[in-house]
């Protein structure tokens, strides 16, 4: 009679499964609206809504680094309605600056597809006596403690990739944290600050009209958007690697037969034509990972970012 009701309970869960999805889906973006996560999300949800068949709804839950919107998806049903769009923030370097997080995203988030990432780029103001990186270091080296640069705020991957160009060259430059890109890209068009990183989309205007100055890229290859720009690695720390990595994931035990639909789907969503045409606009180099992919990349930059928050000394609480 047991084995009855469990094979029972499977077939129902199998047909409940195979008409997924009946309804609309909700993905939660930890940040409020008009940032690179959001952006990409809302880039790809109309697309994501006609592969599934259903609307799919985008809810911004911003604040507290991303904290509040991860553990609402974190804490609910297992069941393919809820999703999560994140970043390395969220998923790698948030366990390692709070003392105490409401979430653990190794094991209350299930990865499903890393849908692109993002390199950074190191500018300068006019001002700074340097057109390139190593005449930055060399001119750093000789005046420690004269320049600053700015950042997304304390922990965020302007800072951590920041701190590991200053320990990778042995400069000294100061920390100046902002409330996010909207604040610091206007600090450095100011003058209060002398370089900061930055996604392409909040400085490729100012480029143009000279107001800041491309040094270097984060990223381990040269981005096909600016290949003249030079990396980090190349230009002295080999296997310099710091990009905005944007993905999507669901709570803990939503079924596999779920998961590989989405990612399936998302794979096929990122490289449509106008999708793709917008992540170039963007500065965005489109993946559509599979969920094992994405969950190894996720473990990597766990323990990147462990060593490097640990070595800057960068706590919040």
């Amino acid at each position: 009679m047991r084995f009855i009701q469990l094979l029972a309970m499977l077939v129902v869960a199998c047909a409940a499964h195979a008409q997924y999805p009946a309804r609309a889906i909700k993905i939660v973006v930890p940040y409020a609206a008009g940032g690179l996560p959001d952006t990409m999300t809302r880039a790809v949800t109309p697309k994501l809504g006609e592969s599934l068949g259903q609307p799919v709804v985008v809810e911004n839950m911003g604040g507290a680094g991303g904290i509040s919107g991860v553990t609402e998806v974190a804490r609910s049903p297992a069941d393919g309605y809820t999703l999560l769009v994140a970043d390395v923030g969220q998923i790698a370097i948030n366990p390692h600056l709070f003392s105490k997080l409401p979430y653990d995203p190794m094991k209350d988030l299930a990865p499903v597809s890393l849908i692109g990432t993002s390199p950074l780029y190191l500018v300068a103001h006019p001002s700074v006596p340097a057109n390139t990186l190593k005449e930055l270091v060399a001119y750093a080296k000789a005046h420690p403690g004269k320049l600053n640069y700015g950042s997304s705020g304390i922990g965020s991957i302007h800072h951590l990739a920041t701190e590991a160009l200053k320990a990778g060259f042995g400069i000294d430059i100061v920390h100046v944290p902002y409330k996010g890109t909207g604040q610091s890209v206007p600090a450095l068009l100011g003058g209060q600050v002398a370089l900061l990183y930055s996604a392409l989309p909040s400085i490729a205007g100012h480029l143009k009209d000279g107001r800041v100055k491309i040094l270097a890229i984060s990223s381990a290859q040269r981005s096909p958007q600016t290949p003249e720009v030079p990396t980090v690695a190349e230009s002295g720390i080999p296997g310099y690697d710091y990009v905005a990595e944007i993905g999507m994931l669901a709570p803990a035990g939503t079924p596999r037969v779920i998961i590989q639909r989405l990612a399936g789907e998302m794979a096929k969503v990122v490289k449509q034509p106008d999708v793709l045409q917008r992540f170039t606009q963007l500065g965005i180099d489109a993946v559509g990972s599979t969920p094992e992919a994405y969950d190894k990349q996720n473990k990597a930059d766990f323990d990147k970012y462990a060593r490097l928050v640990k070595a800057s000394g960068a706590k919040i609480d």
